[in-house]
Formats: structure tokens, sequence, C-alpha cells
């Protein structure tokens, strides 16, 4: 795996002593358990649970959580070291930032206490998958027009909708549900419901979405035909939180697909450089060519300039004070950039580059989501435009 970058910058300051030695960690894992099964994770279009497990008995899976809780009890810069590292190997398949950096904060910042001690031991130790499911056919940046609801019937919360493009959803074994609740505020007419899926009656996963990238995501339609759940299963216990909810964590969900585009930009450079330096045409190495280098450096001083500014706000982030409209551009950026240059990269690698063994290959493959998922780039567009 790339454990150097190709760009030559210096770490940032945040990442001390004790960091350091868990990236090392982190990357002794990926080694070990994810580089020689990556391309047959893609093949057979899944992960095994004993691969989850097994991140969990290494640290990696709620690394953010407090140990009272059975996480790690790191911060959020232990989960962005996870993000980045699998990224950086092709390992990003393995989605643990959705359990880590989407679905976890849910749970550790405005669960209660019994939502915690219920969920967050068994999503740390890799027994449950959790998954996030809000987009709706139809319905996708725009949360309001959602259309599944969630009633009030005694104790309990009957869920009725259906629920698409649910990263994970295949496998997963507890959901995040967006409903609608009654409510005569539309800024509180959502409302956020934890759905045990093996312990309830009514859910309904439909295939595994053919995707062009990413196949062992499992990405899933799912359908909620009476549902019932325990009215404990209310996201912090109360109605019509949900829009509020969701808003606060769209940073980081948004940083997720920053830090994943930038450590695959620079994978994407090192495994090309390597390449042009050693492919020969016309007597020497390509890499010899005007056209060749100037592409090459053009390309390093884009990922360079981006780099800077991811750990910019990775900063921010950590201290908290990363605001939306800035995560947003982070997220267009790097998504859009990303694609550019693996893009670029692939053509240095001229007819290999399209054949699927070769990493560059899936790199371009998976690439193409990161300006879709988590807000479109249209969507980062709108929300920057609004601080002009």
């Amino acid at each position: 795996m790339l454990r150097t970058s190709p760009l030559g910058l210096p770490r940032p300051a945040y990442m001390v002593e004790e960091m350091l030695l868990f990236e090392e960690a982190v990357d002794r894992f990926i080694d070990q358990e994810c580089v020689g099964h990556i391309e047959h994770w893609a093949k057979a279009g899944e992960v095994p649970r004993e691969t989850w497990r097994k991140a969990g008995q290494a640290g990696l899976l709620m690394a953010s959580a407090p140990e009272a809780y059975g996480g790690s009890g790191g911060n959020i810069l232990h989960d962005i070291i996870v993000t980045d590292r699998l990224a950086r190997a092709g390992g990003h398949e393995l989605m643990i930032s959705v359990v880590n950096m989407v679905f976890g904060p849910y749970v550790c910042s405005l669960a209660t206490e019994a939502q915690k001690s219920a969920w967050i031991p068994k999503l740390a130790s890799g027994e449950w998958l959790g998954a996030i499911a809000m987009s709706e056919p139809g319905t996708g940046s725009d949360l309001q027009a959602i259309r599944t609801t969630a009633r009030r019937d005694g104790g309990d919360y009957v869920i009725d909708g259906q629920k698409i493009f649910t990263t994970l959803g295949h496998f997963a074994d507890i959901l995040m549900v967006a409903c609608k609740t009654p409510s005569d505020d539309g800024n509180r007419a959502i409302s956020l419901f934890f759905v045990p899926v093996g312990e309830v009656s009514g859910v309904r996963k439909g295939r595994k979405l053919d995707k062009i990238g990413l196949p062992a995501a499992g990405t899933a339609e799912i359908f909620f035909e009476d549902v019932r759940v325990p009215a404990d299963c209310l996201l912090g216990g109360e109605e019509g939180l949900g829009f509020r909810q969701m808003m606060t964590n769209l940073a980081e969900e948004r940083m997720v697909v920053a830090i994943e585009s930038m450590a695959m930009i620079e994978r994407a450079l090192a495994e090309t450089i390597d390449y042009v330096k050693t492919r020969m045409a016309f007597g020497k190495a390509i890499i010899d060519f005007q056209n060749t280098a100037f592409v090459l450096a053009e390309m390093k001083t884009q990922a360079t300039a981006a780099r800077v500014f991811v750990d910019y706000c990775v900063g921010r982030l950590l201290d908290r004070t990363l605001d939306g409209a800035t995560a947003a551009i982070a997220k267009l950026q790097l998504s859009e950039l990303q694609g550019k240059i693996i893009d670029q990269c692939l053509q240095l690698f001229g007819g290999y580059g399209y054949i699927n063994e070769y990493p560059i290959a899936r790199m371009y493959r998976d690439a193409r989501v990161s300006r879709i998922y988590g807000g479109t780039s249209e969507i980062m567009k709108l929300i920057i435009s609004r601080t002009l």
C-alpha cells in the first residue's frame, strides 16, 4: 500500500506521535487483512463478516466512541486516519467510514444513554453493521420531501415506506431511518429512528444494486411495511428533531468524501509516476516525454494545493469550527479534482489503464460516485453560493 505521499509535504501539526503510531497500526491491519483480498471482495460483492470482526478487535471500528460504551476512546482524528489509510490502499470498499463517520456520530453524540449502551458495543466489535437510510426514490438531496412515515401507536412507532441507495444496507444489522412524523412545523416534521433489523418484522431488503463502482458496498433498496419499533428507538427520545440532527453531522459526512478523494488522488499519482518511469516507448521512459512530465507536474500542483486545504479543514473539524459551507467547498473541490486526476492518470497508462486488474482502473470506477453521494456537486455549489 501507499505509505508516503508523492507530494512531499510535511505532516500536519495534529499528527502527533500517538496518532502516527495509530496510523502504523492501521497500516498493519490493512496489510494483513485487506490488501490481498480487495479484488476478491469486489468480485464477490461483499466483505466477509470476519474481516469486520477483526477490524473491531484491532480497534478500528467506532474508534472515537467512549470506552464506557465499548468504543476505543479516541477522537474523530482516529476515525479520519482509518478512512484515509483504507482509501490510500484501495480498501475504502470496506466502508468502515460509513460506520465510523456517518452512522457513528448519530449514536455517539445524539442518542440517549440507553441507545448508546445497547448499540455502540455491537458496532465497535463488528458484530453489527450500521447504515443510514435517508434517500428515497425521487427524493435524494431534498430530505424534506421524504414519504416514509412513522406513526405513534401506544408504546411503539409503526414505520412504512421505502428507501434507496442505502450504502451497506444489504448487510446492515441496524438502520438509522429518516421518517415523517406529524407536525405543523415543516422543520420539525422529520424524526430519525433506529431499526434493529433482526429484532423486528416487516423490513425487507431488496437486491444489491448493480453499480458502476464499489461493488462490495452492499448498496440496497429497503422496504418497510408495518415495522413496529419501541418508542425508545427514536433517536434522542424526542420527535421532530430529525432535520436538525441530520444537519449536525453534515460537515463531517462531507469531509469523509473529501478525505477519501484526497487519499485516492495521492495513490493515483504515486501509481502513475512509478508506471511512467518504467514504461518504455520509442526507446525511452514515457516520463521523459515533455507532455507526460508537464501533465504530471500540473496534477501534482493541483493535488498539493488540495492537500493543504484538506489538512486545514481537518484541523477545523478537530476543534469543531468547520462550517457547512467550507465542508461543501472541500467536498466539491476534492471530488471533482479526484475525477479529473484519476482520468488523466488512466490516460498515461494507455490500454493497461482500461484493464480492471490495474488499480488505476478500479480507482476510475470507484471515484465517480464521489460527485454524487454525500450531496451532489450541484448541491454543494448551491450551499456555497449562499455565502456569496
